[in-house]
């Protein structure tokens, strides 16, 4: 599909560019990305570069934090049994562990309970809570989950055990009547950041804990921050505030390589000497670990993070990497499938503005995935259903401009439950709505968005001249890290380019080529881009919209650019 490049426009006085450039002795392109983030002015850009554990907000701005805090001390102190209910994502695995972990130190009686994917679905039930119940919990904290399970709270309640909820998911007109609920999204939050990931929002409590008792609370973010830094990137939450500083943190103690089951994760992910990223995280480590979830019990998952003994670290991750193998080869085929569906049931794409699928044999632990790569092939919101024993389970992802989760509202009453929030959702559904929930969510988004916002789109920062790539450049790109959403490895674009040489595929269809521009050359690599070859000839005029970065082999670091499309040049 043919993508609209669109060159953002900075409407700025040229005195605050030149201010940045000679104050910080950085590339005019570096001031110009600054002011796009909203960074005005050189101690802006210093904190946004440096972030610390300092600038993190107070946990107890978070309005039931106390009540919350002081009721887990109790139940610390009292030897009642805590049960940590997560979800078994990548998110909801290293929010589990983070309290897991942070209350042992406290000697608590505290366990975890994370419920099966393919049995019971997201979130509370019925059937965990009968589990819990046989596990003599006094106490429930949720991470990652339970801001919409009214009627499971209710049910906790009747057998007497206190819940609170911690969780980022927007909330519903109905709030569960649960002892305390921790969540940013709440209507009248009264915390300065919504965006927190759930391993954000566990990290916060466990922070709030260890200060309420008296010890220093930035000791379980230096503890934790790896796994809270792991989820919020893992969960593609904005990069922005707390995150951007969570994130950061979580990398640079990742790399410390502290958590025994992370790193066997990491050296099996081929991670052993490599100085992570973002990226690296997104497209390596944190498939592994949803890998554990999506095809079996994601308890692994939480015993390795958690594990002491090097025996059973090492298993587990080996184990875990074996599903994720597995989980990549019912990816394709069911990509495949999905790809084959959407061609036979819309053919007319131009005025399809919402993809529905649903088939009997998907695997309910990919099609979250599938439905990203639909996305992303196709440029639609999507929805993705697996039907068995007479209801569907579904899992959608969303585009740009589109409020997925806001979506679903309108048209609740075709459905059993869902949830999420902007860019994904879940839900459950009966097998006789799909046809006209399809119908209902076409007619919406038809209205919703334009023909221009269902082209795909690139968002090119700035046009560079080959000349002005260098490692000064570099230097000054890596501090913008970790990238992710609202703060994305920029694009740039280079006109007129010349193709030198013969361009050629490695791996899975991946185009390498090199560009020539005033006598500077730029080595390039287009990920599932190897279709292109035919239409690139050695010496031909093209247009390249690219990002940069160091690609590092056997010791040796050169620049790279990693292409995001190509056209011809006028």
């Amino acid at each position: 599909m043919r993508k609209k490049w669109i060159k953002e426009e900075l409407a700025v006085d040229q005195h605050v560019l030149d201010g940045l450039i000679e104050k910080l002795s950085c590339p005019p392109v570096i001031a110009k990305l600054l002011v796009l983030h909203g960074i005005d002015t050189p101690e802006k850009a210093d904190i946004f570069f440096n972030p610390s554990i300092e600038d993190l907000h107070d946990p107890f701005l978070f309005k039931d934090m106390d009540k919350a805090v002081e009721r887990i001390i109790r139940a610390v102190e009292l030897k009642e049994k805590i049960i940590i209910y997560g979800d078994y994502d990548v998110d909801g695995t290293t929010a589990t562990s983070i309290l897991l972990m942070g209350l042992r130190v406290l000697d608590a009686n505290v366990g975890f309970y994370i419920p099966n994917r393919m049995i019971e679905g997201y979130g509370l039930s019925l059937t965990g809570n009968r589990a819990i119940e046989s596990m003599h919990a006094q106490l429930v904290i949720t991470v990652d989950c339970g801001i919409n399970a009214v009627e499971e709270i209710a049910d906790l309640n009747t057998c007497n055990i206190d819940v609170i909820v911690t969780d980022h998911h927007t909330p519903k007109e109905i709030l569960p009547e649960a002892f305390a609920i921790i969540d940013p999204k709440l209507k009248d939050s009264t915390y300065p950041y919504s965006e927190l990931s759930g391993a954000g929002i566990a990290l916060k409590v466990l922070t709030a804990i260890f200060m309420k008792i008296g010890k220093d609370g930035n000791e379980a973010v230096g503890g934790y921050c790896d796994l809270a830094g792991l989820g919020t990137i893992a969960d593609i939450v904005p990069l922005t505030g707390e995150n951007r500083i969570i994130a950061r943190l979580g990398i640079e103690r990742l790399q410390q390589r502290k958590n025994m089951g992370i790193n066997y994760l990491l050296n099996l992910s081929g991670l052993k000497q490599v100085l992570l990223k973002s990226s690296d995280i997104v497209f390596k480590l944190a498939p592994r670990i949803n890998a554990a979830g999506r095809m079996g019990s994601a308890d692994r998952a939480v015993e390795l993070m958690t594990a002491t003994n090097p025996d059973n670290a090492k298993q587990l991750a080996l184990s875990i990497d074996s599903e994720n193998f597995k989980r990549q080869k019912i990816d394709q085929d069911t990509f495949k499938t999905a790809c084959d569906m959407v061609e036979a049931k819309y053919p007319d794409m131009n005025n399809t503005y919402f993809i529905v699928l649903a088939a009997e044999d998907w695997h309910p632990g990919v099609i979250g995935i599938v439905a990203s790569k639909v996305v992303e092939k196709y440029n639609r919101p999507t929805i993705l259903i697996t039907i068995s024993e007479g209801e569907g389970s579904g899992s959608g992802r969303s585009i740009q401009n589109f409020n997925i989760f806001d979506c679903l509202t309108h048209f609740e009453d075709y459905l059993i439950s869902f949830g999420g929030h902007k860019y994904a959702a879940g839900l459950t559904i009966l097998p006789e709505y799909i046809d006209i929930l399809d119908e209902k969510l076409n007619e919406y988004a038809r209205e919703i968005l334009s023909e221009q916002e269902i082209q795909p789109q690139i968002n090119v920062v700035n046009e560079l001249n080959l000349q002005q790539i260098d490692d000064e450049l570099i230097k000054w790109l890596k501090m913008f890290a970790p990238f992710g959403p609202k703060n994305m490895n920029p694009i740039f674009m280079s006109s007129n380019v010349m193709v030198v040489g013969y361009p050629y595929t490695v791996g899975m269809n991946h185009l390498k080529i090199k560009a020539l521009q005033n006598e500077k050359t730029l080595d390039l690599i287009g990920f599932n881009m190897g279709d292109l070859i035919p239409f690139l000839k050695k010496g031909s005029r093209i247009d390249i919209a690219y990002s940069l970065e160091e690609n590092n082999w056997q010791n040796i670091s050169k620049i790279q650019g990693k292409l995001k499309d190509i056209r011809p040049s006028q």
